[in-house]
């Protein structure tokens, strides 16, 4: 598979038709045409449905896409971090994934004092779920990752930092608990009534530790991996949604922080035992340097 042929499969997977992937890529419509079909013999397999105005995805074609956008997406990173080497000033992209955390703030403010010391240096920032985060880690699509544990981070090179996550429940403002002038939730506030959970298995044990002797009540409504997704969740009704203090629970809504209290530390980690860019290599030691004030 040619990389060139993988951008082509990648825009007529956006676009949902050849007509106007093949007017995006600047090319005839017979050609990529035949580019696709050559990609599909080669592959063995059918990528695409084809309709008589769009064509949609196969199963096949969809795990393609998947792997091809990492593929693009490492080799563009890739030309880059190559090309800005031989700069005898500090310049090139720095990758950094992260999750929907109070921690984002330090390390932003980490990330603006970088740049008043190297303005040439630009940042791309992904926010996802710690899974994927941990993913593109290994396959070299970040430079440097934030997570919240619990978390796996033995392959990893790492540090914790100092502040942390604090857990509460996000209800609405006509919740009973709001109404009854509580300040917080205790276990006994939250069993058999709806609630909504993260995603993350490891995540949900702890908070089912939390209810301790009542964990076999609990009414497990919903699971989220976006914070704003269990927002709108709360706010149509769903459930109260068991999450960290951002700062920014929205309008009609409330966050109660757990009684006893439950907090989650954050890691900064990047990938050992790889060459890192001379940019990335500068932010990681300027980030260790921080964590030891």
């Amino acid at each position: 598979m040619e990389l060139r042929v993988l951008r082509y499969f990648l825009a007529v997977a956006e676009e949902g038709n050849i007509t106007w992937a093949a007017e995006l890529l600047q090319i005839s419509q017979p050609t990529l045409s035949r580019q696709l079909k050559q990609l599909e013999d080669e592959l063995g397999v059918t990528l695409f449905t084809r309709g008589r105005h769009n064509i949609t995805l196969t199963r096949e074609g969809r795990l393609l896409r998947d792997r091809a956008q990492a593929i693009v997406e490492l080799a563009d990173k890739t030309e880059r971090e190559v090309s800005n080497g031989c700069s005898e000033e500090l310049d090139g992209e720095i990758s950094i994934s992260c999750g929907d955390v109070r921690a984002v703030e330090y390390l932003t403010s980490r990330m603006a004092a970088f740049r008043r010391l190297h303005p040439r240096v630009r940042f791309v920032m992904v926010s996802t779920t710690a899974d994927v985060i941990q993913e593109r880690l290994d396959q070299g699509l970040s430079d440097v990752a934030l997570m919240t544990e619990p978390v796996d981070v033995a392959r990893f090179d790492f540090t914790r930092l100092a502040m942390a996550d604090e857990w509460g429940v996000m209800v609405r403002d006509d919740d009973p608990l709001v109404l009854s002038g509580a300040e917080s939730a205790r276990p006994e506030d939250l069993v058999d009534r709806p609630l909504l959970m993260p995603f993350r298995p490891q995540v949900r044990a702890e908070l089912f530790s939390w209810f301790g002797p009542l964990r076999d009540k609990v009414q497990l409504a919903c699971i989220f991996n976006l914070p704003l997704n269990a927002a709108i969740a709360v706010r149509q009704g769903v459930g109260a949604a068991l999450c960290y203090d951002v700062g920014q629970v929205g309008e009609g809504l409330r966050f109660l922080p757990l009684a006893p209290h439950l907090e989650a530390r954050s890691v900064v980690a990047w990938k050992r035992s790889i060459m890192h860019t001379p940019a990335a290599e500068a932010f990681i030691a300027f980030l260790r340097g921080g964590l030891a004030e």
